[in-house]
């Protein structure tokens, strides 16, 4: 059984939650790499329909797993089995996730910023009769060599054009920065146990997010279709597409997590005193705010 009180960890029983969870991504991992080797070779065609099968699978385990597993946290929370020990190690724990998708995203930037400050100038730089990249112009946005690629002939898009600053890359920051204060604002109504304040705010902020995500589900639309900027499009096509993407599927996570404290909140689950599920969605999406910051000044402006 398990014990709890004011100076002893809450230790609940045994779970079966992490090992289905992992089975769930297996299955996911697994079919993803079946449709790849189908897409690869004619020999392994056989695989397509069961590969997309696993895929299919796995995402409902995985999904299952996480409403299961967070809805038995939610419980244990609101139950009163969480005191001081148990919010220090959840503050803790999401302090070390966020920067951990610190590291993530900085990968991604410092990626940006080697092939855009050096491996690009420095191809451009080899003499003709050394390079084997022809008529190749160390200037940014790199769409690649313009002939002969290593005996592969590549052609680039011709309606190739970057994508501006303005528009709706300006539109989404906007938005982004604004459900940044909308969120302070509903945790200042939760601070103050004013719930039209915390619910209305928080309403606002999910608003926003989807108003995000439709707002870069156009930006793609118009890059792929009117613009030739895809992820073949060379190095910028290729760089612009993964931070964008990643950070579209960071904002998405966040907005599903934003919808759950929304329901929460409605339900009067936080207390000014007791809210950190409010307080760690809350940080996620400041870091989603950030990121975007950095994405806005390093690929759309300079």
């Amino acid at each position: 059984m398990a014990t709890h009180s004011k100076n002893h960890y809450f230790v609940p029983h045994g779970s079966l939650y992490p090992s289905v969870l992992s089975a769930g991504i297996l299955l996911l991992a697994t079919g993803f790499i079946f449709s790849v080797a189908m897409d690869r070779s004619k020999d392994l065609a056989y695989l397509q329909t069961p590969g997309k099968w696993m895929m299919y699978f796995g995402t409902a385990v995985i999904l299952w797993m996480v409403f299961k597993w967070m809805g038995a946290v939610i419980s244990e929370s609101l139950s009163g089995k969480y005191k001081n020990w148990e919010d220090k190690s959840f503050r803790f724990g999401m302090i070390v996730f966020i920067c951990s998708e610190v590291a993530f995203f900085a990968a991604f930037f410092g990626a940006l910023f080697y092939m855009r400050v050096l491996s690009v100038p420095e191809l451009a730089s080899y003499a003709p009769d050394i390079t084997p990249y022809k008529d190749f112009l160390g200037t940014w946005p790199s769409t690649g060599p313009g002939g002969n690629v290593l005996g592969a002939e590549y052609v680039p898009p011709a309606n190739f054009k970057p994508m501006h600053w303005m528009g709706l890359p300006l539109v989404n920051t906007i938005i982004l920065l604004t459900s940044g204060a909308t969120i302070t604002w509903a945790h200042w109504g939760l601070i103050k146990n004013n719930r039209k304040q915390l619910v209305v705010g928080m309403a606002l902020t999910v608003a926003l997010g989807i108003a995000f995500l439709a707002c870069q589900a156009l930006e793609y639309h118009e890059a792929y279709t009117e613009m030739g900027l895809t992820l073949g499009s060379g190095a910028y096509g290729a760089t612009f597409f993964m931070l964008t993407g990643f950070h579209g599927f960071h904002v998405t996570l966040g907005t599903i997590m934003l919808i759950v404290i929304l329901l929460r909140c409605m339900k009067g689950h936080f207390t000014p005193e007791h809210h950190f599920g409010f307080e760690g969605v809350a940080w996620y999406w400041h870091f989603v705010d950030v990121v975007w910051l950095g994405l806005f000044i390093f690929v759309y402006w300079l």
